[in-house]
């Protein structure tokens, strides 16, 4: 099992696939009135043909003060409080550089990510999502929750810390590098099917 993403450090060949991988913490579900907390997203490369992950191209982590209260429920999830978070900002223009550069955006649940991060990036209603937790069929392999947890400690991916932002982000960059059932890594299936839908669309 692959276990280790490489910073690269190189040149990037222009022939690679770019994509940007996000998770974002916060001060509870509803985006209507809750708000960011924590900011992760980590720009990748990949060969397009394998779907293999090739290395971290950059990555940026960071807190954020927010205008709301954080949710009992929130807390209990990613134990931030608001002591952490005093006085923190993201930083805009290093979010939108990766953003930018990526040919499409992940999310494990990325309906939740992207309602969040669009009220603060509407850039980022410019590039497809994709998302890790319904766009692979994990029930039909045979795992009994999609949740992101639970399919790490099913692959024996070890997470330095579980619901943050840093460690949810290599975690899943992780999980999409492992190979599927035909061979092929999680993340080729995941780009697969969405190009197969949207085969379809045209059609």
């Amino acid at each position: 099992m692959n276990t280790n993403l490489i910073r690269l450090t190189e040149d990037i060949n222009p022939a690679w696939g770019k994509a940007a991988f996000i998770d974002v913490e916060t001060t509870g579900l509803n985006p209507a009135h809750e708000e960011i907390i924590e900011f992760a997203i980590s720009l990748f490369a990949f060969n397009q043909e394998s779907g293999k992950i090739l290395g971290i191209i950059d990555e940026y982590n960071g807190l954020r003060e927010p205008s709301c209260p954080i949710s009992r429920g929130a807390f209990m999830v990613h134990q931030i409080n608001k002591e952490a978070v005093k006085g923190m900002i993201l930083d805009r223009a290093k979010i939108e550089d990766l953003i930018s550069q990526a040919d499409f955006l992940i999310a494990h649940n990325a309906r939740f990510d992207k309602n969040f991060v669009s009220k603060l990036f509407p850039m980022a209603l410019t590039k497809p999502w994709y998302c890790s937790m319904n766009g692979i069929k994990w029930y039909q392999k045979g795992y009994s929750s999609k949740a992101l947890q639970k399919l790490l400690a099913a692959h024996r991916i070890k997470v330095e810390e579980a619901h943050r932002a840093g460690a949810d982000v290599r975690g899943c960059l992780l999980l999409l590098s492992q190979v599927n059932e035909e061979g092929i890594t999680y993340l080729l299936e995941l780009i697969k099917g969405y190009q197969k839908k949207q085969d379809n669309r045209v059609v």
